[in-house]
């Protein structure tokens, strides 16, 4: 049967784009600018270590504990290269003002192969379209930068709904920006529990995109799986 669908919402990260180099080469790319040597490998640890940290502490960028999203990232990425030996102050506040604002550009986000076309496609068939993303207030401006921003009605991110995937809210939010009722929209996304599991339990349809050789996750009925996002628009087909 085909879907009657009226709505499409998207994840970005690793749906639509991707980071272009992993977050420790990139850290210490912008460290050795500033005459500071630090080992890639060692940053990634460091970032991944502190990142985690932060989210439990701080949930979805400390909205609703005082802190914007911009001070959760730049105390982020100073514990960063604190933890990875750095204990040059005045250099960690600059590198951190530089870092924050190269992860809104193009410079640092590539788009994934076939996102722009299906996007187009889908526009195309006349699906209303939003983003429903775990991210903070830059994604506008990434999605802008790096030529999607177009295809979207609106962009909801965790920061600006106030609750983050899986929480059921933010889909009712994006339902409603959306105008649309759960049965009449699709969420496409890469993540099993926060993308596919959380919009199906909002009572949406979803696709999970998971490329081949993946490594293997929980059971998704195969008609919900994407190897690639150009396979949704056979899934789909108005």
């Amino acid at each position: 049967a085909m879907l009657r669908l009226h709505l499409l919402t998207w994840d970005v990260k690793d749906t639509l784009l991707r980071l272009r180099q992993p977050v420790g080469q990139s850290y210490a790319a912008e460290a050795r600018a500033h005459g500071l040597q630090v080992q890639p490998e060692a940053l990634g640890r460091s970032f991944r270590e502190v990142y985690g940290a932060q989210s439990r502490r701080f949930p979805n960028y400390g909205r609703g504990q005082g802190l914007s999203s911009r001070q959760w990232w730049l105390d982020v990425v100073k514990q960063s290269f604190r933890l990875s030996g750095v204990q040059d102050e005045a250099a960690l506040a600059k590198l951190a003002e530089k870092l924050y604002r190269d992860y809104c550009s193009s410079h640092n986000w590539e788009v994934l192969p076939g996102a722009a076309e299906t996007l187009s496609r889908c526009r195309q068939l006349g699906f209303r379209m939003g983003v429903v993303s775990n991210f903070d207030s830059r994604l506008e401006v990434i999605l802008s930068q790096c030529n999607l921003r177009h295809h979207f009605e609106f962009v909801l991110t965790s920061e600006a709904a106030g609750f983050a995937k899986p929480d059921g809210r933010i889909f009712e939010q994006a339902l409603r920006l959306g105008g649309a009722r759960p049965e009449q929209a699709a969420h496409i996304g890469d993540d099993y529990s926060r993308d596919y599991r959380a919009a199906r339990a909002a009572g949406m349809h979803s696709f999970l995109l998971r490329a081949a050789g993946q490594g293997e996750g929980p059971e998704v009925p195969p008609e919900h799986v994407l190897p690639t996002l150009s396979h949704l628009l056979a899934r789909i087909e108005k």
